[in-house]
């Protein structure tokens, strides 16, 4: 089978994951080139081509330009309409990019803030432990919603995988390495159930790869 494009992505980054996940369950291949932050990125055929200068990137066999994670996967997913990804009906799509939606904005948002809060990324190397006990209540009030709905279900649109599972399965495994230590994972056994239902499938296992979960939630160092 012929290539339906190139992807420019790292494989160990949640977005690249999902786009590579929703082309192995839709059956069709994507070429993933060669990348290296700061080197492929700057480069003026890269730039040319994708001036914003990030990834992931995609370009289709007949030129077709994207980026942004999601609307890649979407993309990629609309391309084989039999592989239920989108669901099989206006209203299960609906469903999927409410899924999507909320995983990207009520659960990895408030990740990748406490990442860069214990990661001093912040001028002046600022942290707040008052936002960093509000942005992980804010995380905690979501997860409490999602395993309550995943209580109902295995998947959260209809009875197989679809584009929704694959994202959350993403965001889940990214903050099950940041802010959800063994006994916050606890609290949650159906959404982990449900992230082990959906990165155990062989058609995508060895691309999320290990779970490698921390024991404690990521705090900055003492000395900081």
């Amino acid at each position: 089978m012929a290539p339906i494009g190139s992807l420019w992505g790292v494989p160990l980054l949640r977005r690249t994951k999902c786009i590579l996940s929703a082309a192995a369950i839709a059956g069709l291949e994507v070429d993933l080139k060669p990348f290296e932050f700061g080197v492929t990125n700057k480069s003026p055929e890269f730039v040319d081509k994708f001036p914003f200068a990030k990834i992931p990137t995609f370009e289709g066999e007949d030129g077709f330009v994207l980026l942004e994670g999601v609307s890649i996967a979407r993309y990629v997913a609309s391309l084989a309409p039999e592989s239920g990804l989108l669901g099989n009906s206006i209203k299960e799509a609906a469903l999927v990019d409410q899924w999507i939606h909320f995983a990207e904005h009520e659960i990895s948002g408030y990740t990748d803030l406490v990442w860069q809060l214990v990661k001093r990324f912040f001028p002046e190397k600022a942290y707040s432990e008052s936002i960093h006990k509000a942005v992980f209540e804010r995380q905690e009030r979501s997860l409490k919603f999602l395993e309550q709905n995943l209580s109902l279900r295995e998947f959260l649109v209809t009875d197989k995988i679809t584009l929704a599972d694959i994202v959350l399965t993403g965001v889940i495994q990214r903050a099950a390495r940041v802010t959800l230590g063994v006994a916050e994972r606890a609290l949650y056994p159906n959404v982990f159930a449900h992230y082990a239902r959906v990165a155990g499938d062989p058609r995508i296992k060895d691309i999320f790869g290990a779970a490698d979960f921390i024991e404690v939630p990521l705090a900055p160092k003492k000395d900081e």
